[in-house]
């Protein structure tokens, strides 16, 4: 049976190159980093050097990228940090973040007593950006949490223009880029970004390492006490060949963007083409009123199905049952019967029960692949 795997949302296949720099560094490189022998020397270097390639990628410091288990520590490193060291009195936010923003940031309100605002959302479920600049023009010491790509629909956040109106309310910014780093440009010093971050798994990396960009000088302590492994923010031996494997990826990433940006859009388009020949009626969430589609993020599309809410429980078993792995929305609710959050807060009432799949595309996917979808819900 062939197969089409459309949910690199979700997660990536590993580059082979990316397998081969990991293998070389567990067979030759095993030292521990914070040794001075020889040893822990050559650990060092493949340390520092893979700091050093991904802050030149996205134009940071190396001192600026703090190596993590992946977004979801990172996220709740800057939430709870920001509040606790920086003196954080309210989390600006939205209802649509990725849930290791989402559940964080209640958790942290509630132990350190601050207040958090919801952004409301535009059609589609852009963050009313007017109402940020009015809530920031109130002059709360404030942490803005917005998360840059959606990682359910697609929808792209300005970072340049959020970032410019927190920098001119002295206002924090962070914002995830799990979904856009490696796929999209970012020049952090010409960027108002004061927390950026990023996993792995995300660019064809392993799985269990990210980074955080945290802008130089800003404070922040340790979330887990320990050694003073990077920067004394996250104490423990790093993950050398994991990071090495990180490094080579953001790096294949960048070398390839142009190209591999070109070939995912063509993909898609023929996606949305074959859509609109065989289920005449379907729509794509998180476009914007009067969008054509050029909004959203190009690897990733969600599509609301015209097929009836009884085929919505079972269309990803028959689906995987065919082959064809997508999903309904973001990994961390696989096994959920609930509906997705995200399309909660932007559909109307009658659609969030119909079948609407998330499909997100690689370098990797072909043409063939979205044949195979198409004929496997025509079965449906």
């Amino acid at each position: 049976m062939k197969k089409a795997y459309l949910d690199n949302a979700s997660t990536t296949a590993m580059h082979p190159d990316v397998i081969a720099a990991m293998v070389q560094v567990m067979a030759d490189v095993y030292g521990n980093p914070s040794s001075t022998h020889s040893y822990g020397r050559s650990a060092k270097v493949v340390l520092e050097t893979s700091r050093k390639t991904i802050a030149h990628l996205i134009n940071a410091e190396a001192r600026e990228i703090i190596f993590t288990s992946g977004g979801t520590e990172s996220n709740n490193l800057v939430i709870r940090g920001a509040v606790r060291d920086l003196g954080v009195q309210r989390i600006i936010t939205s209802r649509v973040e990725h849930h290791s923003v989402l559940n964080s940031v209640p958790e942290v309100a509630a132990e350190f007593g601050i207040n958090v605002t919801y952004l409301d959302l535009l059609p589609g479920g852009q963050p009313d950006l007017t109402q940020l600049e009015a809530l920031l023009a109130e002059n709360i010491p404030t942490l803005v949490s917005l998360i840059h790509v959606n990682n359910e629909t697609g929808v792209v956040l300005d970072l340049l223009k959020t970032g410019s109106l927190c920098r001119q309310y002295k206002a924090l910014f962070h914002t995830d880029t799990v979904q856009s780093i490696g796929k999209t440009e970012f020049d952090l010093q010409n960027l108002p970004v004061d927390f950026l971050v990023a996993s792995a798994h995300k660019f064809h990396g392993p799985k269990g390492v990210g980074f955080i960009y945290i802008r130089k000088n800003i404070g922040l302590k340790p979330m887990i006490y320990g050694g003073e492994q990077e920067k004394g923010l996250r104490g423990g031996t790093e993950a050398i060949h994991q990071i090495a494997g990180m490094a080579k990826a953001l790096e294949l990433s960048y070398q390839n963007l142009e190209t591999e940006r070109e070939h995912i859009s063509a993909i898609k388009s023929y996606l949305l083409e074959q859509l609109s020949i065989h289920f005449t009626g379907f729509k794509v969430n998180g476009l914007p009123e009067d969008g054509n589609g050029s909004e959203l993020f190009y690897n990733i599309t969600n599509v609301l199905l015209p097929l009836p809410e009884d085929k919505t429980a079972m269309i990803l078993f028959h689906l995987d049952m065919q082959g064809i792995a997508v999903s309904r929305g973001s990994a961390c609710q696989s096994g959920s019967i609930k509906p997705s959050h995200v399309l909660k807060e932007i559909l109307p009432e009658a659609d969030i029960k119909k079948p609407s799949l998330r499909i997100s595309f690689s370098h990797y996917n072909t043409n063939e692949d979205i044949d195979l979808l198409i004929a496997a819900l025509k079965t449906v």
